[in-house]
C-alpha cells in the first residue's frame, strides 16, 4: 500500500499546487482507504498462494470465495484504476473527478509531502492520518491493473509483473457429427473435448450414470449394441460444466481367433525351423509371415527355449469382463507343461500396432521367490551343426545371473535349432519362472513338467479352465495391477529354460485363440 500512495503523491507533486484545500486532499485520500484495504487483500491473497473455490455473480461483478474462507468484490470492469477518456481518475468504472494530472495552482508550488514521526503521510505540515507503511504494517506493492478476459483474471503490478489465476468454469467444446456419435460394439470409441479454463481441472465420464473414466479424453469399449447416453463434466474451483449426447454402438460379428501376427522370434529350440519351416533364404518379415499364415488357420507354431516369443492381434478387441476373458491354445499334456507368459497391451495411441506399453498377466508364479524378474539370456550360433544327434552341447548360453549351459541337440530333430535368419548372437528378456522338470525314474526315462496354478499359456490343457486368462490379472512394470478396460494385442514367451531328456528343451507352442466373451 505505501507504494500505491506514494504513486498519489507523486502524481499530486507533480500537478504543481491544488487549488484545493488540504481538508479537501484529505477527503480524496479517505475516500480510496477502502479501496486500497481491497489491494492488500488481493495481495494477501497472491501472497498466501490460495485458490479460487467457487465464486457468485451480482450486478456490479464477482463474489470470488477463496480457500481460506475469505472473499473478494471483484468488479466486472477492465481494471479496477485506469485513467479514463477524460483524463480523470476510474477507479471500478467509476469516475473520481480527480484528474490524472492535476491544474497548476495560481502559485505553481507543489505541496510538500513527507513521512512523520508516527509514520503517517504528512502533506503540507498536516497529519493525513494514514499510515505510509500499509495496513497490518505490510509494504502494499502496487497493483496498477485488474483484468478479466477469456475466464482469466489478471493482476498487474507496476514493476510489470503480472500474476494471473482462474476466475470462470472450464468451458467445453465437443463438436458433434451430422449423424450423431456411433461406433461398432467391442471396437475403442474415442473422444478429445477441446477445453477452455482447463488449469486445475477435474473431469469426469458417465455411461448411463455409471462413472466409466475420470481422464479429459475419453477412451472407452461397449460390449453391446444399443443407445447409450454418456456425460462429460469438466470442473474447476470455479464451477462445472457438463455435455450430454448419445452414442449408437452397432451390432458387429467377429472372428473368434488370431487375425494377425505383428512379430514372431523363437529362441534355440528342437522345433525352431520346423513350426514353421525356415531356410536361411528367410528374413523376419517372411517368418512373420508364415508364423500368421499358421495362426490364422489354427497350425501350430514354437516359440523355442527361454525368451522366444509372438506377438498377435485380432479383429477386435477382447473386453475385460467379469471372469475369465481369454485362452491361448496350446499343446500342453497332463505331465507335461510348456508354460508361456502372457503380455498384454491396448491401442491407447489408435494407431493399430502394438506400440504402446504392456502388461505382465500375473500368473502364480510372479511373486515366489525363485522367479526372477528381469532376466536376460544371450544364445550363440555355433559356428558348425555337430555331428552327434544327440550333441549335448550345442547351442551355448549365458545369462545375467552369471550361469553358462547349452542347449541340446535332440536325436528325434536334426535340422538346426538356431534361428536361421538371425546373427552370430540373440538376446531374450522377461521374467523366468523355476521349472518343475522332474525325473520322475532317476534314470532319465521318465521325465515330467507339472502345470503352475494358473496365469499360464500351454500349461493346461485348452479345456481346462485354469488354463484360462483373466486380464484383471495384468500387472505393469512395477508389479502394481493395472485396471484394463480391454486389450488388442498378446505377447507370449516361453518362460522355462530347462530341458527333459529324450523330451527335450521346454518350449511353449501356440495354436490358436479364444474369446471366451464370444462364446
Amino acid at each position: 500500500m505505501r507504494k500505491l500512495l506514494f504513486a498519489v503523491a507523486t502524481l499530486l507533486l507533480l500537478s504543481g499546487c491544488y487549488k484545493d484545500d488540504i481538508k479537501d486532499l484529505r477527503n480524496d485520500i479517505s475516500a480510496l482507504k477502502d479501496r486500497m484495504a481491497q489491494y492488500e487483500n488481493l495481495l494477501e491473497v497472491l501472497n498466501k498462494r490460495l485458490y479460487i473455490v467457487d465464486y457468485e455473480t451480482n450486478n456490479k461483478g464477482y463474489i470470488i470465495n477463496m480457500s481460506d474462507g475469505s472473499k473478494l468484490n471483484v468488479r466486472n470492469t477492465s481494471s479496477f484504476i485506469e485513467i479514463g477518456e477524460n483524463g480523470n481518475w476510474y477507479i471500478d468504472g467509476e469516475d473520481t473527478g480527480t484528474p490524472a494530472q492535476g491544474e497548476a495552482g495560481e502559485s505553481g508550488k507543489a505541496p510538500e509531502i513527507s513521512i512523520g514521526e508516527n509514520g503517517n503521510w504528512i502533506i503540507n505540515g498536516e497529519d493525513t492520518g494514514t499510515s505510509a507503511t500499509g495496513q497490518s504494517g505490510k509494504d502494499a506493492s502496487e497493483i496498477t491493473a485488474i483484468t478479466m478476459a477469456n475466464g482469466n483474471m489478471t493482476f498487474t503490478f507496476a514493476d510489470g509483473r503480472t500474476i494471473t489465476i482462474n476466475a470462470s468454469a472450464p468451458q467445453i467444446q465437443l463438436p458433434q457429427p451430422s449423424e450423431g456419435f456411433a461406433v461398432d460394439k467391442m471396437q475403442w470409441f474415442r473422444l478429445q473435448p477441446q477445453i477452455v479454463n482447463a488449469e486445475e481441472a477435474t473431469y469426469s465420464w458417465s455411461v448411463n450414470g455409471n462413472e466409466v473414466s475420470q481422464a479429459a479424453d475419453l477412451l472407452y469399449v461397449f460390449a453391446d449394441a444399443g443407445d447409450y447416453q454418456l456425460k462429460f463434466t469438466a470442473k474447476n474451483g470455479v464451477g462445472e460444466n457438463s455435455e450430454i449426447f448419445t452414442v449408437t454402438v452397432n451390432e458387429q460379428n467377429y472372428a473368434n481367433k488370431i487375425t494377425q501376427v505383428f512379430d514372431y522370434f523363437p529362441a534355440p529350440g528342437q522345433y525352431t525351423n520346423k513350426m514353421p519351416a525356415a531356410s536361411v533364404e528367410d528374413t523376419d518379415e517372411t517368418i512373420r509371415e508364415k508364423a500368421e499364415a499358421a495362426l490364422t488357420n489354427n497350425r501350430m507354431i514354437s516359440l523355442g527355449g527361454y525368451g522366444g516369443y509372438v506377438v498377435m492381434g485380432f479383429d477386435h478387441t477382447i473386453i475385460n469382463k467379469e471372469g475369465n476373458d481369454f485362452v491361448v491354445l496350446g499343446n500342453a499334456l497332463p505331465t507335461w507343461a510348456e508354460p508361456g507368459i502372457v503380455m498384454v497391451s491396448y491401442d491407447a495411441n489408435g494407431n493399430g500396432k502394438p506400440d504402446d506399453e504392456w502388461y505382465e498377466i500375473q500368473g502364480s508364479e510372479h511373486l515366489k521367490e525363485t522367479t526372477i524378474h528381469n532376466y536376460q539370456i544371450t544364445y550363440y550360433k555355433p559356428e558348425t551343426e555337430p555331428e552327434n544327434p544327440s550333441e549335448p552341447n550345442y547351442i551355448r548360453w549365458i545369462d545375467n545371473q552369471g550361469v553358462t549351459g547349452y542347449v541340446s541337440k535332440n536325436s528325434f530333430h536334426r535340422q538346426t535349432y538356431y534361428p536361421t535368419w538371425k546373427g552370430d548372437s540373440i538376446t531374450f528378456k522377461g521374467t523366468f519362472l523355476k521349472s518343475n522338470v522332474t525325473d520322475f525314474s532317476g534314470q532319465g526315462t521318465n521325465w515330467a513338467n507339472p502345470a503352475y496354478d494358473y496365469g499360464y499359456t500351454d500349461n493346461w490343457g485348452n479345456n481346462d479352465e485354469r488354463g484360462q486368462i483373466d486380464i484383471s490379472w495384468a500387472v505393469d512394470n512395477n508389479g502394481e495391477s493395472v485396471t484394463l478396460e480391454g486389450i488388442d494385442f498378446i505377447k507370449v514367451y516361453t518362460a522355462n529354460r530347462d530341458q527333459g531328456g529324450w523330451l527335450g528343451e521346454v518350449s511353449t507352442e501356440i495354436s490358436g485363440f479364444r474369446d471366451l466373451n464370444l462364446e
